[in-house]
């Protein structure tokens, strides 16, 4: 298994990008409109983590770790078999891959595909 993005959603971006990059290291670019205005920094290992302000008035903070899959369509599947629910189903974004969102167990989960 392996992280490809991490997202956090947070009303304090610029103090969380701070707190990364004084902490780990690492360089926060620009806002990025196709991942939700997220400003980005490289994984160790590949990957990178997108922290963003919430899209609407309803979206809490939250923490979702993006799992990379080479068939997101049958990982989606799978995960329906296993009691998950599908909050936002297959998307491609230009340039970065195809992302899905599902819940389950209390918490929002990822998968994402190159």
């Amino acid at each position: 298994m392996k992280i490809y993005y991490l997202e956090i959603v947070t009303t304090e971006v610029d103090a969380v990008c701070a707190a990364y990059a004084s902490t780990h290291g690492v360089q926060f670019g620009e806002s990025d409109a196709s991942l939700g205005n997220a400003r980005t920094a490289p994984l160790a290992g590949g990957g990178f983590v997108g922290v963003r302000a919430p899209l609407r008035t309803t979206e809490a903070p939250v923490v979702r770790p993006y799992w990379l899959v080479k068939d997101i369509e049958a990982a989606v599947t799978a995960l329906v078999e296993a009691g998950g629910q599908i909050a936002v189903e297959p998307m491609q974004i230009p340039g970065h891959g195809t992302f899905a969102i599902y819940l389950q167990g209390g918490n929002d989960h990822g998968l994402w595909q190159l």
